[in-house]
């Protein structure tokens, strides 16, 4: 990742996730502190049809926090977010452990 920051001039986050592209069909991806990896996540989904499974994005922040998650719920990915610019890891593991704990419960699974 630190490769493609210098080489494409963009931050570690969005790098990160960038390197990231071919495990990201069909996973989960939470993101609570960076609205440039959200913003590369969006870019990968426009441009590369790449298509997570779900998305939790809540970054937090003064800088494209709230820009970023607006545009999570324009792009017609499955999501989970909230407006404005509070969030972070704590909110984004608490989603996940949410889902986790609704998978546990058998009588969700029943059909």
């Amino acid at each position: 990742a630190i490769r493609i920051t210098h080489k494409e001039e963009i931050t570690r986050s969005a790098a990160a996730i960038r390197s990231l592209k071919d495990e990201l069909p069909k996973a989960i991806v939470a993101i609570g502190n960076a609205p440039t990896a959200l913003i590369e996540l969006l870019r990968l989904y426009q441009e590369e049809n790449i298509e997570p499974r779900l998305v939790i994005g809540v970054p937090v922040g003064f800088v494209q926090a709230s820009e970023s998650k607006n545009s999570l719920i324009r792009s017609g990915l499955t999501y989970i977010t909230n407006i404005g610019r509070k969030g972070g890891s704590p909110i984004a593991a608490a989603c996940v452990n949410a889902l986790l704990r609704l998978g546990d419960h058998t009588e969700w699974s029943r059909g």
